[in-house]
This record gives C-alpha cells, sequence and structure tokens, in this order.
C-alpha cells in the first residue's frame, strides 16, 4: 500500500511539472503571437457602382495590399451596386461599425460637407490628370479631415474620370442645346447649382433608374463620367456624347472612425498604407480608362463631339465658382489653386 501511495505520488508530481511546462509554452507563445500585431478580421467595403467599374477595381486593390502587408490577418469583403442599401444607409452602417470602409461619391459627401463642391466647381480642370493632381493638396488633405465630425476617417479620394454630358438628341456645344432639357444628375449642392444657371431641368436620380429612364424618355440627358457610361451601358439609350469636361468626379474612401480607433497602431498604419498604394494604383488605372471607354463608346457607335469652345458656358461657370467660395474658405483657395498653375 504505501509503494502504491508513494509510486501515485510521484506520478501526480511528475504530471504537474508536465502541465506547468506546457502552460509556459502556451504563455511565451501568445505573448510572441500578440507582438505588434492585431487579431485577425475581415472588413466590409460598401460603394454604388458595379464591379467592372474603377472604384471596385482600386477597393479589390486595396484587399489585396491589405492581405499582404498584414501577413494574411487582415481581408475585405466587397459590397457593391448598393448591395447594402444607399449612400446615407452606408454612412449610418459605418457610424455603428456595421461597415468599416465605404468608397462614397463625393456628389453625395457634398451635401454633408460644403467644402467638397470644390471638385464640383465647373470648367476646373482639362482633363483628369489635372484633378488627380489635387488629390495631395493642402486643400484636400483638410476635406477629409473636415469628417471627422462625422464619425468618418477620410483616407483618400479616388477618380472616376471628368463629367460629360449624353444626350438622346444632338450634342452639347452651347447652354442653348441644354436648355430646359431634362438631365439627370447625381444629387450634388454644386451640379444642382450648375445645371440650374445652364438652364436645363436638372433631375437627381440613383443609377438603377437612369437606364429605363432614358429609355423611355423620362429624361433627355444624363451628366456622367465615361467609366459609369461604358459599365453601366447607357449609351445603349441615347448617342450623343459632347466630352464638356465641365466637372471631375471623386469617391471619398472613408473609414468608420470608431473601428479605427480600436485598431493597434501597427494595423492603422498597415491599413493606411494600403489604401495608399492602392489609390495610387487606382488613378492611373483611371486615366487608362479614359482613353479606352472613349474607344470603347465610339466602337459602339456613339456620335462623340470630342471638342468645344467652353467660352459660352464662362459667365455661368464664374456665377457657380463665386457661389461656393462665399459658403468655403476652403473651396475659394481650392480654386485660386488650381487657377495658378
Amino acid at each position: 500500500m504505501k509503494l502504491k501511495k508513494f509510486m501515485f505520488m510521484v506520478i501526480m508530481a511528475a504530471l504537474a511539472v508536465v502541465l506547468a511546462a506546457c502552460g509556459g509554452d502556451k504563455e511565451n507563445s501568445t505573448e510572441t503571437g500578440n507582438k505588434g500585431a492585431g487579431e485577425s478580421r475581415t472588413f466590409k467595403i460598401s460603394h454604388v457602382v458595379q464591379e467592372s467599374h474603377v472604384w471596385n477595381a482600386t477597393a479589390v486593390k486595396f484587399g489585396e495590399e491589405l492581405e499582404k502587408l498584414s501577413n494574411g490577418r487582415m481581408k475585405v469583403q466587397i459590397f457593391p451596386a448598393s448591395q447594402l442599401g444607399t449612400e446615407a444607409d452606408m454612412v449610418q452602417q459605418m457610424e455603428t461599425g456595421a461597415v468599416e470602409f465605404a468608397f462614397l461619391t463625393n456628389a453625395y459627401m457634398s451635401t454633408r460637407e460644403d467644402s467638397l463642391n470644390s471638385w464640383f466647381m465647373p470648367y476646373l480642370f482639362n482633363n483628369l490628370d489635372e484633378a488627380v493632381a489635387m488629390r495631395e493638396s493642402e486643400e484636400a488633405k483638410e476635406m477629409l479631415a473636415s469628417l471627422s465630425s462625422q464619425g468618418l476617417l477620410g483616407l483618400d479620394f479616388m477618380f472616376a474620370g471628368n463629367r460629360h454630358v449624353l444626350m438622346k438628341d444632338g450634342f452639347a456645344e452651347t447652354p442653348e442645346d441644354l436648355k430646359g432639357k431634362k438631365i439627370r444628375i447625381i444629387g450634388s449642392p454644386a451640379m444642382q447649382s450648375y445645371w440650374e444657371k445652364v438652364g436645363a431641368g436638372p433631375t437627381a436620380m440613383p443609377l438603377p433608374e437612369v437606364y429605363t429612364s432614358l429609355q423611355t424618355g423620362v429624361i433627355d440627358g444624363i451628366d456622367i463620367d465615361l467609366d459609369a457610361l461604358v459599365t453601366e451601358k447607357y449609351y445603349e439609350n441615347a448617342k450623343y456624347l459632347t466630352l464638356t469636361n465641365q466637372m471631375t468626379f471623386p469617391t471619398v474612401i472613408v473609414m468608420s472612425q470608431s473601428v479605427y480607433d480600436q485598431l493597434p497602431t501597427e494595423d492603422q498604419e498597415i491599413v493606411k498604407q494600403a489604401m495608399k498604394t492602392a489609390v495610387d494604383w487606382g488613378v492611373q488605372e483611371a486615366v487608362a480608362r479614359e482613353k479606352a471607354n472613349l474607344e470603347t463608346l465610339k466602337s459602339a457607335g456613339v456620335e462623340v463631339l470630342e471638342e468645344i469652345d467652353t467660352t459660352p458656358f464662362q459667365a455661368v461657370s464664374n456665377e457657380v465658382k463665386k457661389e461656393f467660395s462665399d459658403k468655403s474658405e476652403i473651396v475659394k483657395s481650392f480654386i485660386e489653386t488650381v487657377e495658378s498653375k
């Protein structure tokens, strides 16, 4: 009996040593695994355009960069074409942290932040390259910083191209060609003001309604960028495209501030670096697509007027610039910076 009791005590003591050693190894492993790294997670990204659009391609690129920089810990799931609701819904979801990232149209966001109307000042940019160059400007950084009051972290601006006019009947060379015409716009204070002053009837409507509205004659034309024109196939219902270049069209890339604040510092830096790399790639892709999309439209039988004299639009342009410069010092400074180059 004594021998059995002695052997039992020896076995229990040995077992305790083994368990202690295993516990120590586990503790050391946990500490090593957590050094400078956050948890594995999948972020949700929402936007309004189709999967073939350059904004979605940029979101995909961001996911690739994020996964690479985080050694696979961080991934993204993209919800295109308003799958999670309207842009107002997206902002609300970001406020609660239900969605972490969004590519929001500058048009919608300009209804929430006056300074974002800077991008929609008429005939400020001759081409997309000039607009892209202002992405790194102090004014652009101020615009992004202003979004913090809405619980959003402004990360960057990405572009779809400049805005042009597609009409069912004839080109848009002068304000007279547009007078009384129902032109679909995406809701924005600056866009609304411009088209009203031109003499057209600006009609705000979401993308999913535009195709049938053109088809049935509810609208006479649209204010559109070439990438959306190609991906949404609006040219099937209207054949006259005037390259007016009256405005550029960015997306404002934002992240939920509350989600960002919860990330470890290293992960915050990974997010910012991955997004910058993705947008650096995306803006060049947008410039390349501007040319490729034009060729696609010509091949599809669209009549294209590539150059117009913008002088007849100058008076309206000046009125809009003054209107919004009076509302925002950032808008005023943005215009001055571009026009001084």
